[in-house]
């Protein structure tokens, strides 16, 4: 489990399937403005329960971390690609902001992550600040990157990287 102030992070596990669905039809017009198209059968807890253990499983097998925030993959990138969501009646109170940040300190800290990177529409601004305040940086503009309800969509790419590694390689680049 990943603590902050007002929020804590954990994996999801079955028993979060119903809770997973009630959300995601709570706010399918809202996800949807800002999600690929998804299959009718996303919205059934069959299909939640299936995507929790296939979550699961990927976390055991060291492949993937999924607290409904980010995916890790390991390999010679050794990074993140974070996204998130929460329900709109809670948007503008900080969890988001809050989430992003402690879940930073946990991919460089915890797993040694080199970089976490994100993609946001461009219109979606409030997302691209709360990347901003956990100190993502504008990197440029993917374009038609992402199928949103049937358009490909430009997203605008903010990426952090872990500060251990610059102060790693600035003393290589020091060394005689």
């Amino acid at each position: 489990m990943i603590e902050g102030h007002a929020i804590y992070l954990r994996p999801l596990t079955v028993s979060d399937a119903h809770d997973s669905l009630r959300l995601q039809n709570d706010n399918r017009d809202f996800f949807e403005q800002f999600s690929m198209i998804r299959e009718p059968s996303f919205y059934t807890l069959e299909s939640q329960v299936e995507k929790i253990q296939l979550h699961e499983e990927n976390r055991k097998n060291d492949q993937e971390y999924y607290f409904g925030l980010f995916q890790v993959m390991r390999g010679s990138l050794q990074s993140a690609f974070i996204g998130y969501f929460l329900d709109q009646h809670h948007n503008g109170k900080g969890y988001a902001t809050e989430a992003v940040k402690a879940l930073v300190c946990y991919a460089f800290e915890e797993l040694h992550l080199h970089r976490i990177e994100a993609g946001v529409m461009p219109r979606n601004v409030p997302s691209q600040r709360v990347l901003e305040k956990a100190g993502f940086h504008r990197e440029g503009i993917a374009r038609k990157n992402v199928n949103i309800n049937g358009v490909w969509e430009d997203h605008q790419v903010l990426a952090i990287l872990n500060p251990n590694d610059e102060i790693e390689e600035i003393n290589e680049f020091l060394k005689f």
